[in-house]
């Protein structure tokens, strides 16, 4: 079973080919503590998350995270992690292009300096690059994004047998929806229960398997279809006609914002 990711050889062997291309943008990775910006900030953008996509093929995610202080699981005594106090986590986003490939060989705050440089030229104002200027520069990295076909029919593209691969692996996935490590699990959840099957003998493993891959089919689609939506939002602002409307809709959607928040 092949769950080695966006590159897997284990699903390019059975595919007899590459499973997934490459999704048009590129992504810039950041950490930010929540202590390094200023109280007016860390109001406006509070404990929780959200994207925003400009005219010119510029969007900005900000997560935030505290797994200490908003805890969900129990954990271990002497766990580990980077992010121990309230931290931004946040992600910025744009179409392919020789900028964007130059940008990708620089490390920490030289990455960090020419983000900032091109949301600048962009129009963007300093509070909302206030996330990225604060950022651990060592924290700063660069990231290709590759995605499989959306169609069904497209994903897994062999016959089923004993081998199988699941995961980023099959329906490799931008993280613009947010889902695709949860696909990956479910997929894992799916595969131990039709392989359940097996062991109280209803069925053979390639059945067991070719069950597997028709529910991951479909499930690996919805999530593309969702995260490929806000990929093809981001690369249509970045022509002329997408940035000159999304410029005209900003100020009216945020006047509708402000009036929705009087209410």
């Amino acid at each position: 079973m092949g769950a080695d990711g966006t590159h897997s050889l284990v699903a390019r062997h059975l595919a007899g080919g590459p499973t997934s291309s490459s999704a048009g943008i590129v992504g810039f990775s950041g950490r930010t503590a929540a202590a390094d910006l200023g109280p007016r900030e860390r109001r406006r953008l509070g404990p929780r998350s959200g994207m925003v996509i400009a005219p010119h093929g510029a969007a900005l995610y900000v997560g935030f995270l505290d797994p200490v202080g908003n805890a969900v699981l129990d954990a271990p005594e002497g766990r580990c992690a980077v992010t121990t106090g309230p931290t931004y986590i946040w992600g910025a986003m744009f179409p392919e292009s020789a900028e964007t490939d130059a940008f990708r060989a620089l490390r920490e705050e030289h990455l960090r300096d020419a983000l900032l440089a091109r949301f600048r030229r962009h129009g963007w104002t300093e509070r909302p690059l206030e996330v990225i200027a604060a950022a651990d520069p060592g924290s700063v990295a660069a990231f290709r994004f590759n995605a499989a076909p959306s169609r069904v029919r497209d994903l897994a593209p062999w016959p089923a047998g004993r081998i199988t691969a699941l995961g980023d692996a099959v329906h490799a996935t931008p993280p613009t929806a947010g889902m695709g490590a949860g696909a990956a699990i479910r997929d894992a959840a799916g595969l131990l229960s039709h392989l359940c099957d097996v062991t109280d003998g209803s069925c053979t493993v390639p059945v067991a398997v070719s069950r597997f891959e028709a529910d991951m089919r479909v499930r690996g689609s919805e999530v593309l279809i969702l995260a490929m939506r806000t990929v093809r939002w981001i690369l249509a602002t970045g022509t002329p006609v997408g940035a000159a409307v999304v410029t005209a809709a900003v100020p009216v959607l945020a006047a509708a914002n402000r009036l929705r928040r009087r209410r």
